[in-house]
């Protein structure tokens, strides 16, 4: 019998039984662009990404992983600015199958740049606005870091105001593990 999955296995579970080949999708948050290679390859040529950071770094990061795992870059737009302007930056009427947040910093970089709450609540926003229906956006949260509790707090207490007619909102954690284990809140669209 397998072990239950981890909070990144967990969200990887949710996008393979809901995002198909064609669909749009948007990685909020890079970092070294496993997520968006992940995605990639859900979505195949067909479809189209978008991706927010913060850090240069970060896009130079993905972009390399993309290109050395032959993902054809056309439809891949990645942009060096925050995850908050994602409703700004995609094109008019665009739908969205999926979105995925990886909260906290960037592993191996800087620790001391973070997400906040102001701005991923934001993104969440944004990324709602554009969600089709049974669309899901998924957080990964880290919150060990300075700052993180306020942004787990602030991001939990955002999804538990959703109108539960309109979103089905839930939470995959391991209850009894030590230093702040990373959990997922994944948001549904249902009307």
């Amino acid at each position: 019998m397998k072990q239950l999955p981890s909070a990144l296995e967990f969200s990887h579970q949710l996008f393979t039984e809901r995002v198909k080949s064609g669909d749009t999708v948007v990685d909020c948050t890079v970092g070294n662009g496993h997520d968006t290679l992940f995605l990639a390859n859900l979505v195949g040529p067909q479809g189209t990404i978008y991706g927010f950071d913060i850090q240069a770094s970060a896009i130079k990061n993905t972009r390399r992983l993309l290109a050395n795992n032959h993902v054809n870059l056309e439809n891949v737009y990645l942009y060096n600015l925050s995850h908050s302007l994602v409703d700004e930056i995609l094109p008019y009427e665009t739908t969205i199958a999926g979105a995925i947040f990886n909260l906290g910093y960037l592993p191996g970089g800087d620790k001391t740049i973070v997400t906040y709450s102001e701005t991923t609540i934001k993104a969440i926003q944004g990324c709602l606005s554009r969600l089709c229906k049974n669309g899901i956006v998924v957080l990964v949260i880290y919150y060990g870091h300075p700052g993180g509790e306020k942004e787990k707090k602030d991001v939990l207490e955002f999804g538990k105001h959703l109108d539960q007619k309109r979103y089905n909102v839930l939470t995959y954690k391991f209850i009894n593990q030590q230093h702040w284990p990373p959990f997922v809140m994944v948001i549904q669209r249902i009307d």
